[in-house]
């Protein structure tokens, strides 16, 4: 549902043009030192602005409404608000008849029945991931030891990005990308298998990401054209250390103690500007059209930051586990 992780539990609420979208942290520990000015830096990663980004800004000033007094967390549930005051949703009206291809609008509308709120992507809309960033800040403040980072190493086949967004820009279509996230200072014995082995949650909380398609470990879908004695990691010292890391730090679903490292599919914006071809559900006819509106053309430029915020809230959720 909207709900995820044990003792470290994440719920979050809202749509991309409703008045506030939100956030419910359960699990902070009483303490931490917390003000609004933490979560600038990582919020300001998220935002639109390079070039291949939607026109769209909004403040994004975290509300910190419960679970913080004299600035630091009480160990109640932490509740941080966002309000939406950029939105055009009159663009989004002619998405009732002609739903967007590789978007979410067709099915949310037979699951949800013709309820649900469309503008802008409604629930589904990559305006909810500024939550997970909000969320990702406090996370990174629990398990400070663990350095968290992403970047994004290709764009549109290309590993210049520059090349990449010139070329989007030139044709007027959108683009994906693939993200590298390396995590250090992890200690050794985080994950709980079978079920809630560290692959299996990371993956899990990744693809709840909107345009992710994709995840690989360590050497990935290349081990399949690895041999075995190729592929296996040589422990070097008795603290785990290994003389090569395809595994990707972790083995059978627990954490080794070397560096996480994987990386995440970002498939192209649906919202593209170039003229497509739908059905027209009340006329019933397949028909040339082109969505308007504020779109990316590379969402996967502002990503990053989110991919390591749903990391750092796992790896803070199963180190809490591990303590325990």
């Amino acid at each position: 549902m909207n709900s995820f992780g044990t003792l470290f539990r994440v719920s979050l609420f809202g749509e991309s043009h409703g008045k506030t979208i939100g956030i419910i942290i359960d699990g902070v520990p009483p303490g931490i030192q917390l003000t609004e000015d933490d979560f600038t830096e990582d919020i300001n990663r998220r935002k639109p602005g390079e070039k291949g980004t939607t026109p769209r800004v909004e403040s994004d000033y975290p509300i910190l409404s419960s679970g913080v007094f004299n600035v630091h967390t009480t160990g109640a549930p932490l509740t941080i608000l966002f309000e939406n005051n950029n939105t055009i949703s009159k663009d989004y009206a002619s998405l009732r008849a002609t739903p967007r291809p590789g978007h979410a609008d067709f099915v949310a509308s037979k699951k949800f029945k013709g309820f649900e709120d469309y503008r802008g992507g409604g629930h589904f809309s990559g305006r909810l991931t500024v939550l997970l960033v909000a969320a990702g800040v406090v996370a990174k403040k629990v398990i400070p030891f663990m350095n968290i980072h992403a970047e994004l190493i290709e764009a549109g086949g290309e590993s210049s990005i520059e090349k990449a967004l010139d070329k989007a820009i030139q044709l007027q279509d959108s683009i994906g990308g693939i993200i590298q996230c390396k995590v250090s200072g992890i200690p050794i014995g985080l994950g709980e298998p079978f079920f809630d082995s560290v692959e299996s949650v990371i993956a899990h909380a990744v693809f709840a990401v909107p345009a992710v398609k994709g995840i690989e470990f360590g050497a990935g879908f290349a081990a399949a054209k690895m041999y075995g004695s190729e592929h296996n990691d040589v422990l070097i010292d008795v603290e785990g250390t290994t003389e090569t890391n395809h595994a990707g730090g972790i083995v059978g679903g627990i954490t080794n103690g070397n560096e996480l490292i994987f990386k995440t599919v970002i498939k192209p914006t649906s919202s593209t500007p170039k003229v497509q071809r739908s059905i027209n559900l009340e006329s019933k006819e397949i028909g040339d059209f082109q969505i308007k509106g504020r779109h990316d053309l590379c969402i996967a430029l502002r990503a990053p930051v989110v991919i390591e915020a749903v990391t750092a809230i796992v790896l803070t959720d199963l180190f809490c586990r591990y303590k325990t």
